[in-house]
């Protein structure tokens, strides 16, 4: 049987896995600080290991990291509590096959998880997840990070845990959020959805908490919310950045205590519903601007998922294309040429925006040809290799010095001048994307600038800058910049 190691400072923690596990024929060590860990992993490898994540010497990342580095194949499982599931995220991030919740309260669970960890190989679990993603119509594709982004999303979704997807319009959050569902325990149950920044105040919070008669005019009857109708199910709330404060103020409630009110309702109702929230815009910067509540965003924001824009995995763009081709069910095919130069198109619009052109060009060459050409790409595609184009999106790259800044402006001002100047078809949202790349990019080279002066002083930098500390720890998180402090 499996050799296991367990390390955890509690004692009854230890004695409690080690009756547990010896009984189903598993050899066990217990330890209980990183000092034990590093003499137990000198003595013999393990299969399986259940660690800490908080220990009085060491920080169970750490053990993980190094158990990964020694023995790639042993399956580890951190032990968190709630309070530290973010840690525990961190750690699947990092390697872990999973994570467990103290109290264990389920232990049928515990032992299927085990059985799962040591009798299905990760290939198995790979390809389980791929053939659902497949009948979702949800395309992962080669991109690493949205390989990662997805594997990470398939291990959560049967942890009762509340998720918060960012990403830009168009991306597939929705999508993603379906995939989630119907990956969880609650898969057998309703999945639904609602924008929150389609409906109108009054109307969100009867949609969400139902109503009774008479509870405002219109109100003719007694109505349903979705809390109640998707209760034991999951719970899409699309642009949640969009819903007003009062109504952030109720999603609280339910999401702290699964208790609400109808609205003009007296009489508690319950719910077992599970939040999966999404937004295009940033809510930490919707926090900061008191826009969002910073106690609902705590709520929301366990697990954080970002999906990745088009341009950023522009590699998978010719599965996407034979994807929906497929959709389409047309015998069209994309031509070499035209493909290479979608590559070199922005989309600012994202997965949306490409099923909306290639819609476009199989309208216009039905009928004509069976390879579509750039001929039947719009104008704001076609345009994109007469125009230098500027990587406003490199994220590697800082504008931290006067050159780097000076070049930059001049190209994007060239840039912009020239879309300006000419007569064809402009995509608005692409123009209006590059301007908000501009004003990313000045601050990130004022930030470095200044920190730089101030020998990484976050304090200094800020009463120099004209803004709170915060703003400034906000910035330096945004843009992936780090001081020298």
């Amino acid at each position: 049987m499996a050799n296991t190691l367990v390390i955890d400072d509690e004692t009854e923690v230890g004695t409690f896995f080690l009756h547990f596990l010896e009984e189903k024929g598993f050899h066990v060590k217990i330890g209980y600080n990183g000092k034990d860990f590093r003499r137990l992993l000198q003595e013999q490898a393990f299969d399986l290991a259940f660690i800490d994540v908080k220990l009085p010497d060491a920080n169970g990342l750490d053990l993980l990291k190094q158990m990964k580095k020694t023995t790639p194949s042993c399956q580890v499982i951190v032990m968190t509590g709630y309070s530290t599931v973010k840690t525990a995220i961190e750690a699947i991030k990092n390697g872990a096959s999973d994570y467990i919740e103290k109290p264990f309260d389920d232990l049928d669970q515990l032992e299927t998880l085990i059985e799962e960890l040591l009798n299905t190989r990760s290939t198995s679990s790979d390809h389980d997840m791929y053939k659902l993603s497949e009948s979702l119509g949800f395309i992962i594709g080669k991109n690493k990070e949205m390989n990662d982004l997805v594997k990470l999303a398939y291990k959560i979704a049967k942890k009762n845990v509340n998720v918060l997807i960012e990403g830009e319009t168009g991306t597939g959050k929705e999508v993603l959020a379906h995939f989630i569902h119907s990956a969880s325990m609650r898969s057998d149950q309703p999945f639904i959805g609602i924008n929150c920044g389609a409906i109108s105040e009054t109307l969100l919070e009867s949609e969400l908490f139902g109503h009774e008669k008479g509870a405002f005019t219109g109100a003719v009857k007694e109505k349903k919310g979705i809390f109640e109708i998707a209760n034991k199910g999951t719970l899409f709330l699309d642009e949640i950045g969009e819903a007003s404060l009062s109504t952030q103020v109720k999603l609280l409630r339910v999401l702290e205590t699964g208790e609400y009110f109808r609205v003009g309702g007296e009489t508690i109702r319950r719910t077992n519903t599970r939040i999966l929230a999404a937004s295009h815009v940033n809510l930490a910067q919707a926090v900061a601007e008191k826009t969002f509540r910073e106690d609902l965003l705590y709520r929301l924001d366990v697990v954080k998922l970002s999906l990745p824009p088009l341009r950023k995995r522009i590699e998978d763009l010719p599965l996407l294309i034979e994807f929906f081709l497929q959709k389409l069910q047309t015998h069209l095919t994309f031509s070499e040429d035209t493909i290479e130069q979608m590559k070199q198109y922005h989309w600012p619009g994202n997965i949306r925006e490409l099923l909306n052109v290639i819609k476009r060009a199989v309208t216009l060459a039905e009928g004509e040809t069976t390879i579509i050409t750039p001929n039947y790409l719009p104008e704001k595609i076609k345009m994109t290799n007469d125009s230098p184009q500027i990587e406003l999106l490199n994220e590697k790259k800082d504008h931290d010095d006067e050159a780097d800044l000076e070049a930059y402006l001049n190209e994007w001002t060239s840039y912009i001048l020239e879309l300006w100047k000419n007569n064809r078809e402009v995509d608005l949202e692409q123009v209006l994307s590059l301007v908000k790349e501009l004003e990313r990019q000045i601050g990130r080279s004022f930030v470095m600038k200044t920190l730089k002066q101030t020998v990484g002083n976050r304090k200094k930098a800020a009463e120099q800058l004209n803004i709170s500390v915060r703003k400034l720890r906000y910035l330096l998180k945004e843009k992936g910049v780090h001081s020298v402090q």
